[in-house]
C-alpha cells in the first residue's frame, strides 16, 4: 500500500491539502471528470529514479544535475527542462522540488532551473530613474529624476505678442511649418490593447449601460456569496486600486541581462513552488506582481532574478497565508543557491523600493468569482477559465491588461472553448463587451499553440484529472481554431 508523505516535518497546524476550490471531492454541480474531448488517462507522473544522498523526509524531491546539464539559454531559445529523479516509494502526482538556479560556478555562467544561462554582453540604455541591484552592498535608496529649476526670477522674461512675432524669422516659420501633423493624421492614432481610442471607450460604456438596465439582477439578494448589500462599492474600490498596482509594460527594456524568456522560465518554476507548498492561489498572483513591479523600478542582474522571485513569494506568503514557508524552506528550495541573509535582505529592498504597497494588489480570482454567477458557477467553465487566467501570467503582452480584463478574457475564452455564448448576465458580471475581449482571445490562443508550450509545468498542472485536464482540452481546442484559421488576427 503507498503511503503518503507529510506536507512539512513542523508540528503544530498543518496546511489543507487542496486549497483550490475546484479540487474538491463533492462539487457544486455533478459533473464528469473530465472536460469535453479529454482522455480520461491519468497524469502521469515523473519517473522513479533511484537516488544517492541524504533526503528531506518531508518533500518528494526533483533534484537537476547542474554539472551534467549542457543546455544553453540565450535570448532567443527558451530552456529545456532538466532531467528528473523522485523518490521510489512516492505517490505524489503533484509537482516536485525543481531548483531554478544557484550561484555561478564559473564565470560568466550561471545555472538556471539546471539550466545553464549563458552570460549576455551588458548594454546601456539611457533610462532615468532606473537603480541597479548587482549586489548585496546595493544601496536600498532608489534613484529619483531631478527636474530642472530656474536659477533666479530674472530668467523669466516676459514678452508681448508683437515681440513675439518678431523674434521669429521666415526660415523658423518654414520649420514650424513642416513640423505640423495635419489633424487627419493625428487622429489616426495606433491604440495597443487593451488601450481604445475615445470613440471606442465611449461605444462600449453606453453598451455595458444598456445591458445594466435592461438585465435582471434581483437574484442576488438571495446569494450570501455574492454579499450584494457592499458588492457594488468593493468593487468600486478594489477598480480603483488595480490602477495603482500596474507594472510599466516595457521594463525589460531597462535590463541589461534578463530577457522575457527568463521571466517565463522563474514564473513557470514559481508555479511549482507554489503548488508544491498548497499555497493559496492569490499568493502566486502577488507573487508575480511584486516581480514585475519591482523589475519596472530596479535593473536586476541574471544571477540575481531567481533571488527577487523567491525573496517575492516569500513577501507575498505572509500576506496570504495562514501558515507561512519560513525563510529557511525558502533557502532549501533554491538548493542552498542563496543565503538566508540575502532573502532577508532582498526582502528589505523590495518592501523600500515599492513602499509596502503589497496587498493592493486583487487577483483576477476575484472577479472571476463575480462574473462566475452568471452561468451558475459552472465547474468545467471556471476551471478552464482558471488555466487560462494562470496563462497570461507567462506572457508579457498582459502586463498591460488589469486583472479585471484579465478575469473577464479568461472567463470569455473558456465560454468559447466550450461553445458558449457571452450573453447579458456575462456582459452585467464582467462589465465588458465580447468586441473588448476578442483581442485577449486571439493572444491567449496563441501563446497556448507556441511550439513547447505542452513542456510547461503549468500545462502539465492542468493536465491533471484534479484539474479536469483542462490544459489537454485547451490545447486541443486552440490548435482547432489556428487550423482553421479563426480569429488569428488582432484587431
Amino acid at each position: 500500500m503507498a503511503h503518503r508523505l507529510p506536507l512539512r516535518n513542523r508540528t503544530g497546524i498543518q496546511r489543507p491539502k487542496n486549497l483550490d476550490e475546484n479540487a474538491t471531492s463533492k462539487p457544486r454541480q455533478t459533473v464528469g471528470t473530465n472536460l469535453p474531448g479529454g482522455t480520461r488517462s491519468g497524469f502521469p507522473g515523473a519517473n522513479s529514479f533511484k537516488s544517492t544522498g541524504v533526503q528531506r523526509p518531508a518533500l518528494g524531491e526533483v533534484a537537476v544535475n547542474r554539472k551534467n546539464s549542457k543546455v544553453k539559454f540565450n535570448k532567443d531559445k527558451a530552456p529545456e527542462v532538466g532531467q528528473k529523479r523522485t523518490r521510489s516509494f512516492s505517490v505524489a502526482d503533484g509537482p516536485q522540488r525543481v531548483p531554478l538556479a544557484a550561484k555561478p560556478t564559473a564565470p560568466g555562467r550561471t545555472a538556471v532551473t539546471g539550466r545553464v544561462f549563458t552570460q549576455p554582453e551588458p548594454t546601456t540604455l539611457p533610462l532615468e530613474g532606473v537603480v541597479h541591484l548587482n549586489g548585496l552592498d546595493d544601496d536600498m535608496d532608489v534613484e529619483e529624476m531631478h527636474s530642472t529649476k530656474r536659477d533666479s526670477i530674472d530668467d523669466v522674461v516676459t514678452a508681448h505678442d508683437e515681440e513675439l512675432e518678431n523674434m521669429i524669422d521666415e526660415q523658423d516659420r518654414a520649420e514650424v511649418a513642416e513640423n505640423l501633423v495635419p489633424t487627419e493624421e493625428a487622429e489616426a492614432i495606433v491604440y495597443l490593447w487593451p488601450e481604445v481610442s475615445p470613440n471606442h471607450a465611449a461605444k462600449y460604456q453606453r453598451e455595458v449601460e444598456e445591458v445594466c438596465t435592461r438585465f435582471d439582477a434581483e437574484d442576488e439578494e438571495y446569494d450570501a456569496a455574492m454579499c450584494s448589500e457592499y458588492a457594488e462599492e468593493i468593487f468600486d474600490y478594489m477598480s480603483d486600486l488595480q490602477d495603482a498596482i500596474m507594472p510599466t509594460p516595457n521594463y525589460m527594456d531597462a535590463q541589461n541581462e534578463i530577457t522575457w524568456g527568463m521571466r517565463q522560465t522563474l514564473v513557470d518554476w514559481l508555479l511549482q513552488v507554489h503548488l508544491r507548498y498548497h499555497m493559496l492561489p492569490e499568493t502566486l498572483w502577488i507573487t508575480v506582481n511584486i516581480v514585475d513591479r519591482f523589475l519596472s523600478h530596479r535593473t536586476v542582474s541574471l544571477d540575481k532574478l531567481q533571488l527577487v522571485g523567491v525573496t517575492a513569494m516569500f513577501i507575498a506568503s505572509k500576506y496570504e497565508e495562514i501558515l507561512a514557508p519560513s525563510v529557511d524552506e525558502f533557502v532549501f528550495m533554491t538548493e542552498k543557491g542563496y543565503l538566508k541573509e540575502e532573502i532577508l535582505k532582498g526582502e528589505r529592498i523590495i518592501l523600500q523600493t515599492l513602499e509596502f504597497n503589497i496587498s493592493h494588489y486583487c487577483s483576477p480570482y476575484s472577479w472571476m468569482r463575480k462574473i462566475s454567477h452568471a452561468d451558475d458557477y459552472d465547474i468545467q467553465t471556471r476551471t478552464l477559465s482558471k488555466f487560462l487566467t494562470e496563462v497570461t501570467l507567462l506572457d508579457h503582452s498582459f502586463l498591460r491588461v488589469k486583472p479585471s480584463m484579465i478575469a473577464a478574457v479568461g472567463m470569455y475564452t473558456a465560454r468559447r472553448m466550450l461553445s458558449g455564448d457571452w450573453n447579458d448576465a456575462f456582459v452585467f458580471y464582467s462589465g465588458y463587451t465580447e468586441e473588448q475581449l476578442e483581442p485577449g482571445y486571439n493572444l491567449l490562443v496563441d501563446k497556448i499553440t507556441e511550439p513547447g508550450f505542452d513542456k510547461l509545468y503549468l500545462y502539465r498542472k492542468y493536465a491533471h484529472k484534479k484539474f479536469l485536464k483542462a490544459a489537454v482540452y485547451a490545447l486541443e481546442k486552440a490548435r482547432e481554431q489556428v487550423n482553421q484559421g479563426e480569429g488569428m488576427v488582432l484587431a
